[in-house]
This record gives C-alpha cells, structure tokens and sequence, in this order.
C-alpha cells in the first residue's frame, strides 16, 4: 500500500492563506475550528529589510500518532496509507486527543461538541484527488502531496528544500514545546 504524505515548504510561503479558504470550503467548518492555519510572525527586521515568516499548522499525521493511542472511544485510526482519521461519530468529546497533540491541529467543535482534525481530504484521495489545501490552490507552490518516496525523492533531489522543511518542522515543534 502506497503511503502518503503532504509537507510545506514553509520558507517559501507567502501568508496568502489560500490553502485556509481551500480547506474550508471543502468541510464547511465553524469559525473557530481550523484543519490547517497560517500562523504569521512578525514583522521584524532581519538585515535591514521587514520580514513575516509565516507557519502552516496542520496535522503531521504521525508514524505513532498519539491522539490515537490516548482516544478511550478509539475514534481516531490509522489507514494502511498512512492518514490519521477522527471519525466523529465515535467521538465522545473528551478532548484528550486535543491535549497530547504535539502540534496543536486538533479543535472542539462546539456546535457538534466533538474534536475535529485534517483528515488530508481522504474522501478526495480515495478517488484520485488531491487535498483541498494541495490541490493547485497555494500560490507560492510551497504545498507537496503525494505518495511518500515520491515526495521524499523530490525533495532529495533538492536539498536546499529539504534542510528548509527540516529546519521549518524542528522550529514548529521546538515553538510548540514553548507555547505549552
């Protein structure tokens, strides 16, 4: 079974938040319950120049996701594709998911009082689309989909791409440790 994966470039984004509007559209989403969100820091200076750096916050879907193992109802699984879906009509609303999420991409849903996540538009994939966020929408072209050694190749075979998404994942995650 071929395994997929979606990673960012984040150093190339430009904020446009075109990948937001995507996803929302595509599940219809409350206000305050995001699948995926550009973060935005700054502006602050570096050599002379104003810069923004901009995060894209999603889930990672995990090799050994931990919203799954803490789950008492078991509502979150892994596909053998690799995708981590919250079916939440199984969901009982506990929120722990929530709270071990390394990344902070799982929200409560207050209307239907369930946690909810990016699923990586499965119900897309499954019929040979791409994820809404991924699906030609970002403007900087800084989103990559697809099966896993087809993406790891791509990047491989440019490094500089590869030290950005490291570089990207590590400060997301090191930023996270401190936001907790």
């Amino acid at each position: 079974m071929n395994k997929y994966t979606l990673k960012v470039d984040e150093n190339s984004c430009w904020g446009c938040k075109s990948c937001e509007v995507a996803c929302k559209q595509e599940h219809n989403t409350p206000n305050d319950v995001k699948f995926i969100y550009v973060s935005e820091d700054g502006p602050k200076y570096v050599n002379g120049k104003l810069d923004f750096t901009y995060r894209i916050n999603m889930c990672k879907h995990c090799d050994d996701p931990p919203c799954a193992s803490i789950c008492p109802a078991e509502a979150i699984k892994k596909r053998d594709d690799g995708i981590v879906i919250l079916n939440e009509d199984e969901c009982n609303g506990c929120g722990s998911c929530i709270e071990v999420c390394p990344y902070n991409a799982i929200s409560f849903d207050e209307e239907k009082g369930v946690a909810r996540k990016c699923n990586l538009c499965y119900f897309r994939i499954d019929n040979g689309l791409y994820p809404a966020c991924a699906d030609n929408v970002c403007l900087a072209h800084c989103i990559y989909f697809g099966e896993t050694d087809k993406i790891d190749q791509v990047i491989k075979e440019k490094p500089w791409l590869q030290r950005r998404v490291e570089q990207a994942m590590m400060e997301r995650a090191r930023q996270t440790k401190e936001e907790d």
